[in-house]
């Protein structure tokens, strides 16, 4: 039997040489979306809280300025797409949700 095959230690942290787009997070690359609503809703708060810092460079900003346009819009359409399908359960007609 051949001995285990050695595995190199990856680190999540960003190499000097390459760093991390202002709006991406450790699991998520920017251009890729999450795969939840929480998850880019999480991102996107992460995201604000740093354009509002006021302390990334210009092209950064512009970077994650990006990124939240696109989670932005990602969130957008998961709600849509929650709205559409409480419509079909109701009917035609929205009706409000009450909680009990």
């Amino acid at each position: 039997m051949a001995p285990p095959a050695k595995t190199a230690k990856t680190s999540l942290q960003p190499s000097p040489a390459a760093p991390a787009a202002a709006g991406a997070d450790a699991g998520t690359q920017a251009g890729e979306l999450p795969e939840t609503y929480e998850a880019a809703l999480h991102e996107l708060e992460g995201l604000v809280g740093r354009l509002e810092s006021g302390q990334l460079p210009l092209d950064q900003l512009l970077n994650g300025y990006q990124r939240g346009a696109q989670l932005l819009q990602f969130c957008r359409s998961r709600l849509d797409a929650v709205q559409t399908q409480i419509k079909v359960l109701e009917g035609t007609e929205l009706k409000p949700w009450l909680q009990a």
